[in-house]
């Protein structure tokens, strides 16, 4: 089986986030709880649904939503460690996975893009 460290990644931070987010809810905090529980389902989310995007236009549009999602729960997750929610070290090992995961799609864009423009280049 092709070994996929992107979905992998993301499928294990939304895990984590999710049961964060309970842990914040019986401290009684839903604002964040709620957006990062969002933000972070929503990058893995985005990376299954490119696996079947219907162009690679599509498929580009999938994963820079994903690095967006990341981009807004590292922010979260920072808003949670400031406001002393989570401790210093969950927060650097969520952060850590979150700074991974942007890493692996920007490079992942990065790559479609440049395919996607030689692409476009040899049909002229």
């Amino acid at each position: 089986m092709k070994e996929d460290k992107l979905g992998d990644l993301s499928m294990e931070l939304s895990v984590e986030v999710l049961q964060l987010t309970k842990e914040l809810r019986g401290k009684h905090e839903n604002v964040i709880s709620n957006q990062i529980g969002r933000s972070a389902t929503s990058i893995c989310a985005n990376i299954a649904e490119s696996k079947y995007a219907h162009s690679r236009a599509d498929f580009i549009a999938k994963l820079e939503i994903s690095l967006k999602e990341a981009n807004e729960t590292s922010k979260w997750l920072e808003m949670l460690w400031k406001s002393d929610y989570i401790d210093e070290v969950r927060y650097k090992v969520l952060n850590r996975k979150c700074s991974t995961i942007k890493f692996l799609l920007v490079k992942s864009v990065t790559t479609a893009k440049n395919n996607l423009t030689k692409t476009r280049e040899r049909t002229k």
